[in-house]
């Protein structure tokens, strides 16, 4: 890309640090990006497209981020951008536009030798970056708009295929707050009792919600939560620190995560709730 100095993306990357602080859980890199634009004016060769119709912007900025996580100053992780420690610390100290790109690639060269990794990859890791957010996104919208019960069994066809046995899950309705008991044995005589509750949410699960659940744990129970909108970090707080009550946190991601690990102990009907394929893409640096 002839036409960008180490200046001109120096100024992308410390204007996309400066948006990337104001979500220190992290944005969506398609955000991120239309947040960037609105804060940069561009040229005529910035605005352009490639024969694909995608813009050199979007394509120009994803190049300057891959020094950037290589430094250690920002992470990926299924199309959301996060800045690190180290990456605000980065942007503080080389204040200027040009010496803040030459640092990021100073410390990738410096990896990238380390690992002996040729400098062909760059094309390869922003076409899987841009795969994986694509599917992600598409994953996340199935499941935040899955019926509940749907999302109900799936929960408990994925216990199953965990090798709990799901003793009962509960029907369309109210359900007093419990949605799957589950054991670690056919019969339910070895404690514990598994408590599961499973919310379809847009938007974090709250303490008080989490605290809700916990009380309706016995002596011989430990809880599980499932939420698809994630949990506040309250909430997370509360989970982590219970001495006297054994809860467990799910998120959307986890829940992705662990479905995939366990894809090949499901069933047919229970695979119909989440059916995925898998594509194969030039592995990228890693």
């Amino acid at each position: 890309m002839p036409e960008i100095t180490l200046r001109r993306m120096g100024e992308f990357l410390r204007k996309l640090f400066e948006i990337l602080m104001e979500y220190p859980e992290g944005i969506r890199a398609k955000d991120a990006l239309a947040k960037l634009e609105k804060k940069v004016k561009l040229t005529d060769f910035e605005k352009s497209k490639f024969s694909s119709g995608e813009r050199r912007f979007e394509r120009i900025v994803r190049f300057g981020t891959i020094d950037c996580v290589k430094a250690g100053w920002m992470i990926k992780n299924k199309g959301i951008w996060i800045i690190t420690e180290e990456g605000k610390e980065a942007y503080q100290r080389y204040q200027d536009p040009e010496e803040f790109c030459r640092q990021a690639k100073r410390l990738y060269y410096q990896w990238k030798k380390s690992r002996k990794i040729s400098s062909s990859k760059n094309g390869v890791t922003i076409t899987f970056e841009e795969a994986e957010e694509l599917a992600w996104a598409e994953i996340e919208s199935y499941l935040k708009t899955i019926p509940p019960y749907e999302l109900q069994k799936l929960v408990a066809a994925l216990l199953k295929g965990m090798g709990y046995h799901v003793s009962w899950v509960s029907p369309p309705g109210k359900d007093g707050g419990i949605d799957i008991l589950a054991w670690n044995d056919p019969l339910g005589t070895k404690p514990p009792r598994i408590k599961v509750q499973v919310k379809r949410e847009q938007h974090p699960t709250n303490v008080a919600t989490l605290r809700s659940f916990m009380a309706l744990l016995g002596d011989d129970d430990v809880g599980l939560f499932v939420s698809t909108g994630g949990f506040t970090r309250d909430a997370e707080n509360e989970a982590r620190n219970q001495q006297s009550r054994q809860v467990t946190l799910v998120n959307l991601q986890r829940l992705f995560e662990l479905w995939v690990e366990h894809l090949d102990k499901l069933d047919e009907e229970a695979r119909v709730l989440l059916p995925l394929k898998p594509i194969y893409f030039l592995a990228p640096e890693s």
